[in-house]
């Protein structure tokens, strides 16, 4: 991730100015205000501003005021019980907003989460720096032969090379040709003369692994939805790389609610009665097979992973 100067001096602008404030703040989120953090090649997430912490979410919870003589250990019981049973308004008052950088296509995927405000850099206004994403090779892979939406095998050495090569060949040609639509030529005539064609127009011609950024502000129920669809397994490993990302930084903002969703929603698994009703006769020592206990082999296979047994 290469950052220009005047970003970099935005942010030591940003962090050398303090203010005094009466409001609640988390240490260890002031630490990395505004700070970029590295995701895939080009891209970054960046803490802009945030509001409330752990404290925020019990006091929503009580409806009270002050401390009083309430401690850290109840605090965290309360805030486990409120994840375990999905008591979700009182996360809602805390909010964050983020700098993200990322590639068009993850963007198109993360904007599908419809609950938080979005504002994003307009090529309709602005020139797209030649910055586009080519995967890593360890990340290119056929397309999987049981999941229509996921990768199977990794590429052989030489093939991901070669698909390397063609990536950042078209994405080169690609920005050529965008900046030649939007020129008009050299007044000496020592360049061919484009169309001056309109940004709105000329940016067609960009591939989806193109840069874009915005500013994302969400509130913490939300946020938590979104990490925990987007840092699954099961997500694409673009976008769970910002999720991990996003992950670091709400550990730090509310370590006690971070703790419980880790352990209820994250890590977690939810049983369906009839996958609850296999657990409870396979604890009685009784043979259960998907057929048995009428759950399609999906749900079956899901549960045995979980459980750490063999699906057959």
């Amino acid at each position: 991730m290469a950052l220009t100067p005047e970003q970099e001096q935005e942010i030591e602008d940003n962090r050398r100015h303090k203010q005094e404030t009466l409001r609640p703040t988390v240490v260890a989120l002031e630490d990395v205000l505004f700070q970029a953090v590295p995701v895939l090649d080009h891209g970054f997430v960046r803490l802009i501003d945030y509001m409330g912490d752990d404290a925020a979410i019990v006091q929503a919870a009580r409806v009270s005021y002050g401390a009083g003589t309430r401690h850290v250990r109840e605090d965290r019981g309360l805030l486990r019980y409120l994840l375990r049973h999905a008591h979700t308004t009182p996360f809602e008052m805390c909010e964050i907003k983020l700098h993200v950088k990322l590639p068009i296509f993850v963007a198109r995927q993360w904007i599908r989460h419809r609950t938080a405000n979005v504002n994003e850099l307009s090529a309709r206004y602005s020139v797209l720096d030649r910055e586009f994403y080519v995967p890593a090779a360890e990340t290119l892979a056929r397309q999987s032969q049981s999941n229509r939406q996921g990768r199977g095998e990794i590429l052989p050495a030489d093939q991901a090379a070669h698909v390397q090569h063609l990536l950042r060949a078209d994405s080169e040609a690609a920005h050529d040709r965008y900046e030649w639509l939007m020129s008009e030529g050299a007044d000496d005539g020592s360049a061919p003369a484009g169309p001056g064609l309109a940004r709105e127009l000329a940016r067609m011609s960009l591939s989806l692994n193109y840069y874009t950024q915005w500013y994302w502000k969400i509130d913490l129920h939300n946020l938590l939805h979104f990490l925990r669809l987007r840092m699954d397994p099961h997500a694409q490993y673009e976008i769970r790389a910002y999720g991990d990302a996003i992950a670091a930084i709400v550990a730090r903002w509310v370590p006690l609610t971070w703790e419980a969703f880790s352990d209820y929603q994250a890590n977690g698994f939810r049983l369906s009665a009839g996958a609850l009703d296999a657990v409870r006769r396979m604890l009685a020592g009784e043979a259960v097979d998907a057929d048995s206990c009428g759950l399609s082999r999906r749900e079956w296979s899901e549960l045995m992973t979980a459980l750490g047994r063999p699906a057959d």
